[in-house]
């Protein structure tokens, strides 16, 4: 089936949403996107200074995305990273805590004040991934969020920054978020690679 050239591709829509994604504070205060990046950079080196630890979790398509980070933290950039997606842990903590309950548990586990937890959820409301945020703010962990659909998802409240892609299908959402979390790590990079030159 040929597409007519009128109609917008797939490409183009990808590229509205990445313009267009919004960032906002723990306030809720909204925060342009060349802001927002500055902050979330300086929210990863801080940890990359410290020896904290950045963990990252997501379901379904948000957590290969959430497996594509931690490769691209601790193998190009040098940050302790963590995802809990190892299939007997987690089967282990839903069979016996409930499925809502299998981040919570671990980031009680190993969450530390100064580390960095980073939410990736597109919809904003899977229970799992907000009971972790809970605990994380509970033991002194900096949040940052990845979020799409409805603007006011509860998500989107709980990060110390908070990135929202304006879409309410999880392809569109997953591939703007794969996109933005790319280009931060290749601005920390590139952050690391002109330190050591200069």
């Amino acid at each position: 089936m040929r597409i007519p050239t009128s109609c917008p591709t797939w490409t183009d829509d990808l590229a509205r949403l990445l313009e267009t994604a919004a960032a906002t504070d723990r306030q809720g205060a909204p925060l342009s996107q060349e802001e927002a990046f500055r902050l979330a950079q300086g929210l990863i080196l801080e940890v990359r200074r410290t020896g904290r630890r950045v963990m990252i979790l997501g379901n379904g398509g948000s957590a290969a995305i959430s497996s594509h980070m931690q490769t691209d933290l601790a193998h190009s950039l040098k940050v302790r990273a963590l995802v809990f997606t190892e299939p007997s842990m987690l089967t282990a903590q839903a069979n016996d805590h409930g499925y809502e309950h299998v981040y919570a548990n671990l980031v009680d586990l190993w969450a530390e004040p100064g580390d960095l937890l980073v939410a990736i959820s597109s919809s904003g409301h899977s229970a799992n991934i907000l009971n972790a945020c809970s605990l994380a703010r509970a033991h002194g962990a900096r949040l940052m969020t990845f979020s799409g659909f409805l603007a006011d998802n509860p998500l989107r409240s709980l990060g110390d920054l908070n990135f929202h892609v304006a879409s309410t299908s999880y392809g569109p959402v997953e591939s703007a978020h794969a996109v933005l979390i790319h280009h931060l790590t290749d601005l920390v990079l590139a952050t690391l690679s002109s330190e050591a030159t200069s």
